[in-house]
């Protein structure tokens, strides 16, 4: 057990220190994007000295060091700022759109999680045979087609062509169930597509590599059928591979919701990102890349620490 802690505790100081040298490279990006913030604040009919007025206010006239470490200390304090473009503090703007992409996301994940495990255990219960080429084909196209093309052809069929369905998602504060159903159905669609081609693959390897044991051999010739094989036996000894599986490839998400939210105009942490990079609003992109940061590293956490906790060679 102590071993055990003394491993999540090594992992959990690695994270964050990866989290800290993240601060930084974010805040190096952000400031080498070309563009004034104080201009674009002002316009371009500003004077050169009303606009510098403006950066001495702002304090972005100061030695780039002694910006990170000021912003670096109002994160941790958790006030990250004021956004330059609406003139509202970042964690307002953030606190109001979090739950809506959490809801994407935690929408996504129950449609896609139980539907990629069963893929993947169906293929692993016909591995070798007809079903299984059929599955693993299919799960090879839909890992290799990028999400704003499931996206867009998605838009152009159900609302476009078809008109079931609407090409903007937005969904009003206490939605109905057809009114919810309407706003998440093309971006957890699409979202799912992608996770589970990625989980159900992990998850037919995590189960073959267990069919391929000894105590499997032992069960079949004592007359077990494939389900029972793969169910009873070769599942709960791969527990720990699919959990790992599982949080990698929803670790994947963060990057998927970026797109979507886009596409279909999601107001989410994602899209209020982008905007934020229109607007060269550094204050809220760097607090909303911190916070897809830091959603990633939880996620590789979880993957490691169920890595850990099933396979007792990790613990060495």
């Amino acid at each position: 057990m102590n071993t055990i802690v003394t491993l999540l505790l090594r992992r959990l100081g690695i994270s964050l220190v990866t989290l800290l040298l993240v601060s930084a490279v974010v805040f190096l990006i952000t400031n080498l994007l070309p563009g004034d913030p104080a201009q674009e604040m002002l316009g371009q009919a500003a004077t050169p000295e009303v606009v510098e007025a403006l950066r001495e206010k702002l304090g972005l006239n100061q030695p780039a060091h002694i910006r990170y470490l000021n912003w670096l200390g109002s994160l941790l304090s958790g006030s990250p700022g004021v956004s330059l473009a609406n003139n509202m503090p970042v964690a307002e703007l953030v606190a109001d759109r979090l739950p809506r992409s959490l809801m994407l996301a935690g929408t996504t994940t129950v449609v896609a999680v139980p539907f990629a495990l069963f893929v993947g255990i169906v293929a692993a219960m016909y591995h070798g045979r007809r079903a299984d080429s059929i599955i693993s084909t299919a799960v090879m196209f839909v890992v290799a087609v990028p999400e704003f093309l499931v996206a867009t052809v998605a838009v152009l069929i159900f609302a476009v062509e078809l008109g079931w369905l609407s090409a903007v998602s937005y969904a009003p504060q206490d939605p109905t169930l057809g009114q919810f159903l309407a706003t998440y159905a093309l971006p957890v669609l699409t979202l799912s597509l992608v996770l589970v081609g990625q989980m159900a693959r992990m998850t037919r390897a995590a189960l073959i590599e267990q069919l391929q044991q000894p105590y499997i051999e032992m069960a079949v010739l004592k007359g077990a059928s494939p389900a029972r094989v793969v169910l009873r036996h070769a599942l709960p000894n791969a527990v720990g591979p699919i959990a790992n599986a599982v949080a990698l490839s929803l670790s994947y998400l963060m990057g998927g919701v970026v797109i979507i939210e886009v596409i279909f105009n999601y107001p989410g942490i994602a899209s209020l990102m982008v905007d934020s990079v229109t607007n060269r609003d550094f204050p809220l992109l760097q607090a909303c890349a911190m916070l897809f940061c830091t959603g990633y590293l939880i996620l590789v956490l979880m993957a490691d620490t169920a890595a850990i906790l099933s396979n007792p060679k990790l613990r060495k």
